[in-house]
């Protein structure tokens, strides 16, 4: 596979997600409750990327859902919602990447455009890169349009950012709704586990599915 550019999904892809909320919500919510609660801030924040996609929100930056789904889950959980949850929205500029994803980037980046594609909004995809150590040439967040992916404008965006045709171009994610897009937009897939991920359906047809991350730097070799 030919490829000039390789985009990656962040969120769960490069990053810890669930990790680091489970590391906030053990400080909002009773120890038996936190495992529900990532799941209810995923589902709230999930939701709620629908809704501005679909025309039913305007628009708000990342942050402020995070901060919206951290109230959602200390108030299930009978817990008082804290007048301030700064702390708590700002999770995403702080996760952690997967063991391997330092060496994924840096393997990767020697051949090719590494691109970062992100929900995140600029600001907090700044202080991820620099948290987590991550390396990128560019990183794009779906702020740019004012929406959430899986909104096909920002494929197009990526695609226009990037300046090649879309077949020159790789999507890696753990997500599989993530890649259909990305495929729908012209771009190469490589679906990535990791856990928690978004598994292929029995009828997706991705361009790889992978083991891991030696598999992918030998894919675009």
């Amino acid at each position: 596979m030919t490829v000039d550019t390789v985009v990656f999904d962040v969120l769960g892809t490069l990053v810890d997600q669930e990790g680091g909320l489970r590391e906030v919500l053990t400080a909002l919510v009773p120890p038996e409750l936190v495992e529900a609660s990532v799941a209810r801030w995923q589902r709230y924040v999930g939701a709620e990327h629908r809704r501005v996609v679909a025309g039913e929100r305007a628009y708000v930056p990342a942050d402020v859902l995070d901060r919206e789904a951290a109230g959602e889950v200390v108030a299930a959980a009978g817990r008082p919602v804290p007048a301030s949850l700064d702390d708590a929205s700002a999770v995403t500029g702080r996760l952690r990447a997967w063991p391997d994803t330092a060496r994924l980037l840096e393997g990767l980046a020697a051949r090719h455009e590494v691109v970062a594609l992100s929900d995140a909004d600029h600001t907090t995809l700044l202080r991820l890169s620099a948290h987590a150590r991550l390396r990128w040439h560019a990183a794009i967040s779906t702020e740019a349009v004012r929406s959430y992916k899986p909104d096909p404008a920002v494929y197009r965006l990526a695609v226009e950012r990037v300046g090649r045709r879309p077949e020159r171009i790789l999507m890696v994610a753990a997500h599989a709704w993530d890649l259909r897009a990305a495929r729908a937009a012209g771009m190469r897939t490589a679906f990535l586990p990791r856990p928690g991920a978004d598994p292929p359906a029995p009828d997706d047809r991705f361009d790889h599915h992978l083991a891991g991350v030696d598999e992918l730097v030998a894919a675009t070799a």
